[in-house]
């Protein structure tokens, strides 16, 4: 018994730091998020001041005594942070944004890596210090753009799509780099052959885990789908998020890489939304935490110290990230408005920053002063946002007046030009199909022979036949993905336009080839795993024979492993913001949605009653209502509450109609005035009302109530007609407000 006392009592004494710890550290973060949230600023400068105040750098305020524990909760935090990144991520968004998007953030990422490093090396930092600088200057914060666009209200603009989509492609990158930094971080240094490996290898598993989430995973959603109540649907989506977590560890990369993958898988399921409210509070709490995790790191004395270097990045962040950005904008074709509004709504950075910033301190490649510094620059960029987004329109008319007349008008004709460029030749969706149908069917059959490699053929190698068994069952489930890659045809009228010119014939037969002789290579590669030269040698021709004598079984197998997948992948609709932007509308038209709210007096009227067109200029392009899509709606059609309209405009109609929208709400009061409503006896003696009707009385306008009895020699009659006529010793009942009953009965 002495033993077990012992031993609960060091358990307690062992616990009781980390609950003082989560106490305290939740508690600063609450008061910090309502008063954050009371001065209307973004509620992340509040978990970091709470880490400050929490932190061993501030001795006026009780500290966190284990820090070790709150580490471990952080790298929990940044999970379930990057998981609900993920799910808001979407691999359909990705191939939706568009080359406008995709210039701009690649362009304004390249710079800021290049520039962020070469300031580091001007300060005289060390060479890993200078590369995480560049990297971590290079991402913009989604969250605080999010909010700055909310509060700014223009995220219905054609400059918050290219915005969107800028952040999206930023996301993907800022994965990729966390792979390479940790590949230079373990080598110390640029080795060429390192890095090409660790991009082939980061692609290889990205395709392996995408295209086997999306095959199993909404399936077995579906499958469950009566059985997952809320509770089991969190619980099933953390389980998923870890088991990814677990599989990037175990190849080799971030915890944070495996947790963002499963998020993206999830997002293209019909339960993502769901499955996103879910995990929401879980994602708050840890991801509180590790915001505060930040904040404790903040040192000022660090800061006094490195104050001049937190001057030079934050001007460098702000005007480096607003001009490459605005430039990646030009050269993608846009506008010189639009190219300004988006350039400034990127200069700042945030969460993934601090990401980055954690991996370099976890791998102990960064010296101690550079996570001080990157929050100090992301707390002053964060007050910067919303101004620079303010004044993007009024700096982008100033410039436009004050560039050479000649400057303008080649930007203009450059952005028209390019705009109308919109259709990719036959040749290059043809190159485009044969690389994504190679690269896919070529790394799930080399997944497949590396896990029959492992697992099947030590099960059976003890066996008499045990290699030639392996070899058949790895032949049998690679093979209609083989026929796939060899004998598939992609971009079937494209192929035939081009086979109509005589200068084409070499080039795509010479794809075909290439494609057969891959395939070969891979029944080869097969058989030179389970067996010796010579015996593959027969077996290679043996396979080629089966291959060949049974082209449309492995067709029909194929097909419905496709539609499988595919079905799996089309389930969930991209949203609307990223569906079809730009493509309906030339010029400066965009598309924009609005939600037509519950107390709009717009609803129940038609498009025709309403002449949104004649008023404003623009096209209703389509109606949502539920899960139904009206495109093209008629004049006929009527607006209903809930419906979700996408208008076609430019950002000037589209503000006149927001504010359109806005005025035609019924206002709402904060506060309604309580009133007591109750049920009173009133005895008709001697009043004016007295020979009148109930409607005539105006006693229902004069109580604010109803009668809802009255009592007449004996009888009673429950809720009488209006049109009854009161008589003197009528006992009514009435039921209205306390106060104005008093004051008619008094009269």
């Amino acid at each position: 018994m002495f033993l077990i006392l012992t031993a609960i009592t060091e358990a307690s004494h062992h616990l009781y730091p980390l609950i003082s710890d989560l106490g305290l550290i939740l508690m600063t973060a609450g008061v910090a998020v309502l008063l954050f949230k009371k001065i209307k600023q973004p509620l992340v400068l509040g978990y970091l001041i709470a880490g400050f105040l929490a932190g061993n750098h501030f001795d006026f305020f009780p500290s966190v005594k284990d820090v070790h524990s709150v580490e471990v909760w952080a790298e929990i935090g940044v999970i379930f942070l990057l998981f609900s990144l993920g799910l808001e991520f979407s691999f359909k968004k990705l191939m939706k944004v568009g080359g406008t998007a995709s210039i701009t953030a690649l362009i304004q990422i390249i710079s800021m890596v290049f520039l962020g490093y070469w300031v580091g090396r001007f300060m005289g930092w060390k060479n890993m210090d200078s590369i995480f600088l560049g990297v971590i200057l290079s991402i913009s914060s989604t969250t605080i753009i999010l909010r700055a666009f909310d509060e700014l209200g223009v995220k219905g603009r054609k400059f918050a799509g290219i915005v969107f989509g800028a952040l999206i492609v930023e996301d993907i990158v800022a994965i990729v780099m966390m792979v390479l930094l940790s590949t230079i971080a373990v080598s110390q240094q640029f080795s060429g052959g390192e890095l090409l490996i660790s991009v082939l290898k980061l692609i290889f598993f990205l395709t392996l885990w995408f295209i086997g989430g999306i095959f199993f995973i909404p399936t077995l959603l579906k499958k469950a789908k009566n059985l997952l109540t809320d509770e089991t649907m969190l619980i099933m989506s953390l389980a998923l998020c870890l088991m990814m977590v677990i599989l990037a560890t175990k190849a080799g990369f971030s915890p944070a890489l495996g947790a963002f993958i499963m998020g993206s898988i999830i997002a293209e399921t019909t339960q993502a939304e769901r499955i996103e409210h879910l995990v929401k509070p879980v994602k708050d709490l840890f991801g509180a935490v590790f915001f505060v995790s930040v904040g404790m790191l903040i040192n000022l004395d660090t800061l006094v110290e490195y104050a001049l270097p937190v001057v030079i990045i934050t001007l460098l962040t702000i005007f480096g990230k607003s001009i490459s950005s605005m430039i990646g904008a030009l050269i993608s074709g846009q506008p010189l408005r639009q190219s300004v509004q988006t350039g400034m709504s990127l200069a700042q950075i945030g969460e993934f920053s601090f990401i980055i910033a954690t991996l370099g301190m976890s791998l102990k490649v960064t010296s101690d002063f550079l996570y001080p510094i990157v929050v100090a620059v992301s707390a002053i960029t964060t007050f910067t946002t919303p101004f620079l987004i303010k004044i993007a329109t009024p700096f982008s008319e100033i410039l436009e007046k004050k560039l050479p007349k000649k400057w303008v008008r080649s930007i203009n004709s450059y952005s028209s030009n390019t705009q109308a460029i919109k259709s990719l030749s036959n040749w290059q969706i043809v190159l485009r199909s044969s690389f994504i149908q190679i690269v896919i069917h070529s790394v799930i059959i080399i997944a497949i022979i590396i896990l029959s490699s492992r697992f099947v053929l030590p099960l059976v190698e003890h066996s008499k036949f045990g290699n030639a068994i392996a070899a058949i069952i790895t032949l049998i489930v690679i093979s209609p993905f083989l026929w796939a890659l060899s004998l598939r045809r992609v971009a079937i009228n494209e192929v035939y336009i081009l086979m109509q010119e005589r200068k084409h014939h070499g080039p795509i037969i010479m794809l075909v080839l290439f494609r057969i002789v891959l395939t070969l290579f891979y029944i080869g590669f097969v058989l030179n795993t389970f067996f010796s030269t010579g015996v593959a040698l027969v077996a290679f021709l043996i396979a080629i024979g089966a291959y060949i004598l049974f082209p449309k079984q492995l067709h029909a197998v194929y097909n419905k492993i496709e539609s499988h997948f595919m079905s799996n992948f089309n389930d969930r609709e991209t949203r609307r913001e990223n569906k079809r932007q730009n493509t309906l509308s030339p010029w400066d038209g965009h598309m924009a949605d609005f939600n037509i709210a519950k107390e709009s007096n717009l609803a129940g009227k038609t498009l025709e009653e309403l002449a949104i067109r004649e008023q404003f200029g623009i096209n209703i392009a389509s109606i949502r209502r539920g899960d139904v899509l009206i495109n093209i709606p008629i004049r006929t059609e009527r607006l209903f509450p809930g419906d979700e309209i996408s208008i076609i405009g430019t950002d000037d109609q589209v503000k006149e109609f927001k504010i359109y929208l806005d005025k035609n709400e019924i206002d709402i009061p904060e506060k309604v005035e309580q009133t007591d409503i109750i049920l009173q006896k009133l005895e008709l003696k001697n009043r004016v009302c007295i020979g009148k009707t109930i409607r005539e009385s105006q006693i229902r306008e004069k109580t604010h109530g109803i009668i809802v009895g009255v009592e007449r020699n004996g009888k009673r009659i429950l809720n009488p007609e209006s049109h009854l006529v009161l008589e003197d010793s009528d006992i009514l009942w009435i039921a209205g407000e306390k106060k104005k009953i008093a004051e008619f009965m008094k009269a």
